[in-house]
This record gives C-alpha cells, structure tokens and sequence, in this order.
C-alpha cells in the first residue's frame, strides 16, 4: 500500500508547522554586517576570527579555509604586490 501526500506551502509556512524558530533577524543583522565588512574591505584577521567561529574542521581545515579566503581576496584587489609587478612588466 503506497499513500501519497503534497503539501503545497511556502518555506516559511513549512517552519513554522515544523515549529523550527524564525531566524529572519537574524538573517537580516547577518546580511547587514556583511554588507559593512564589504564596504569596509575584509582583513585577514578578521577572516581568521570569522573562520574559527566556523570551522569544525580543526587547525588543518581553517588553514585550507584561510589559504582559499586569502587567494579570492587577493584576487579582489588586484593581485596584491605580485600582481602590480606582473602589471608593470607587461606594460
């Protein structure tokens, strides 16, 4: 005997049924201090902090985590020192 159900509701309807908490808040601070960490730029330190809230990889998985972080942020700004010469060498 097979039975088929369908429920057709938005995710919010299905967490609130499921009586799972609204995390929209804190969604929304989330979203807020990223934006500011964008606009402010992001330093290593503050990815490392970031990472080790995280991280339930240990010191191997946050130094993979810092390592991939710091390549895209290299990439973001340009490249850092190595990119400029690279730059200037071409010109």
């Amino acid at each position: 005997m097979k039975i088929k159900i369908t429920v057709d509701c938005t995710p919010v309807e299905a967490r609130a049924f499921l009586g799972l908490p609204d995390v929209s808040p804190l969604h929304d601070i989330y979203l807020e201090r990223m934006k500011t960490l964008v606009e402010q730029g992001v330093t290593p330190d503050l990815v490392s902090e970031m990472m080790k809230g995280w991280s339930n990889m240990g010191d191997v998985g946050l130094g993979i985590a810092q390592q991939l972080f710091g390549q895209i942020g290299s990439t973001l700004t340009g490249g850092g020192t190595k990119g400029a010469a690279g730059k200037a060498g071409k010109s």
